[in-house]
């Protein structure tokens, strides 16, 4: 049961203190998602005395739960999947019973049809045709060949291990549509962190011969809390509180003085007063953009327009409510119809039937835009009606079963990986390494497009840099052996 007798959104601290505290750290996190939770609460087992800042009014982050009239929605979707032991075993000792395991169900809408994802060959044969199946053929044939070199960008990447005509076919138009940048100016490092060492020869091997798979883009089951992953973080919150860690609400870190190489204070504003809190350590989540604006003194020029050129996507949802049991069988559904703005469909009710209430069913229309543009700025009610008539448009759902919806807006979801990202972050990590108690974890604080499971890992080795060990946690999720061999 979730204690939510600690959770208020009138900005008060709530905390038990049941063991004594080390007395001789006092760690400052920044951000109340997946990393930052993790980070609080595995300070709270080491005894160490610990106070979790966060801007916004519930914990989770992106990994929230949105609850409204019994119906509840993530933010995108989250399946908890690792190869790395310690995560699982963290995601376990938090929420037990209530960690479903669920079947994955995820296929691509294209050209007015379904083809399954992973790819199943006698259905992309019948969904494409065999004439372009043998041209997908034959171009995947030519990447083996010839392959690009060097490998730079997306396109490249996905040429390479797929053939340039099923990534022209399956990959660009909804990569597109998440980035709004064209495929070419998308560095490779991102195809690597996202797609796990796929290639179209082990998806067709998994397809012919039902093969098992730990690759993450071709797992067929996964981990899932009974009440969608903000039970996860809410339950993990109220078990660091109960450890003896403070998690103050609705409190935006400001400012961070520093002298002689080390973080001193954090300057907090809450909607009623501002207040200065010291620690001998700090553990940063928040988006490496605000952090290094928020440095007193002010870090070099070249730092700060690194900070500058950085860029995060938002993520935007319309979620609706239906009053029908859940009629599409996917737990989530790629859109790559150029015709539509949607990315991606989120089938909740299959992720968990806890999600809806009895004979409902709700979706989650997931928009990518960037902060104030035309998408972003759109009103509510206007965004509504688009999300019904997109669906309506794919012939996905009966959409006057539709009773009722609402937006949510997430900024700064998606760390673009741009041509110029990489000499930005190494400019700002060369100057962020002269700060001794100061470590940075999570997607938002490492400017990493991690998956959840290695955001929680870098939380875990922030933590174990404070007490001494040695851990690089920018190398977590750097290169593709670490991806798929290590645990």
């Amino acid at each position: 049961m979730l204690l939510k007798a600690f959770f208020h959104a009138n900005n008060k601290t709530f905390g038990i203190k049941i063991l004594p505290m080390d007395q001789s750290k006092k760690i400052i996190v920044i951000g109340g998602g997946p990393a930052g939770l993790t980070a609080a609460y595995d300070s709270a087992k080491r005894n160490i005395e610990t106070i979790c800042f966060e801007a916004d009014n519930m914990v989770g982050g992106i990994s929230r739960t949105v609850e409204r009239n019994g119906f509840r929605f993530d933010i995108g979707g989250h399946r908890f999947f690792s190869k790395i032991q310690k995560v699982n075993n963290l995601w376990d000792e938090v929420l037990g019973e209530d960690f479903l395991l669920r079947p994955r169900l995820s296929r691509i809408f294209y050209n007015g049809s379904f083809f399954n994802y992973p790819l199943q060959a006698s259905n992309a044969l019948f969904g494409l045709g065999i004439f372009n199946s043998m041209v997908i053929g034959c171009s995947y044939l030519k990447s083996r060949l010839f392959p690009i070199l060097p490998e730079d960008n997306f396109e490249q990447w996905v040429s390479n291990r797929f053939g340039f005509k099923l990534y022209d076919t399956f990959f660009k138009t909804y990569t597109e549509k998440v980035w709004g940048i064209d495929c070419r100016q998308i560095r490779a490092e991102w195809a690597a962190q996202r797609i796990k060492g796929l290639s179209l020869w082990s998806a067709v091997l998994n397809a012919l011969f039902n093969k098992r798979t730990s690759i993450k883009t071709l797992i067929d089951e996964f981990h899932y809390p009974r009440l969608g992953p903000g039970q996860m973080y809410e339950t993990m919150a109220d078990k660091a509180v109960a450890l003896g860690a403070t998690l103050k609400l609705n409190h935006h870190v400001k400012r961070l003085h520093h002298q002689d190489g080390r973080i001193l204070s954090a300057v907090v504003n809450s909607s009623d007063s501002e207040i200065c809190e010291k620690g001998t350590h700090f553990i940063s989540t928040m988006p490496i953009t605000q952090l290094i604006t928020s440095l007193r003194p002010a870090p070099p020029a070249n730092v700060l327009d690194a900070a500058k050129a950085l860029r995060y996507r938002a993520l935007l949802t319309i979620n609706l409510m239906i009053d029908e049991p859940q009629q599409l069988p996917d737990t989530w559904i790629y859109v790559h119809d150029p015709n539509v703005k949607m990315g991606r469909i989120q089938c909740f009710a299959n992720w968990s039937p806890h999600m809806v209430p009895d004979n409902k069913s709700s979706l989650g229309l997931e928009y990518f835009c960037w902060e104030g543009d035309e998408i972003w700025t759109m009103a509510d009610k206007d965004l509504i009606e688009l999300g019904k008539k997109e669906i309506q448009r794919l012939g996905l759902i009966d959409t006057s079963k539709i009773f009722d919806g609402f937006v949510v807006r997430m900024p700064k979801c998606y760390p673009v990986y741009d041509e110029d990202y990489a000499g930005h972050i190494e400019t700002i990590k060369n100057y962020l390494n002269e700060f001794k108690n100061l470590q940075l974890c999570g997607r938002y604080g490492l400017f990493k497009y991690n998956n959840m499971d290695h955001s929680i890992l870098t939380a875990l080795y922030a933590v174990g840099n404070v007490i001494g060990e040695n851990h690089n946690v920018w190398a977590v999720n750097a290169d593709d052996e670490y991806h798929e061999e290590h645990s």
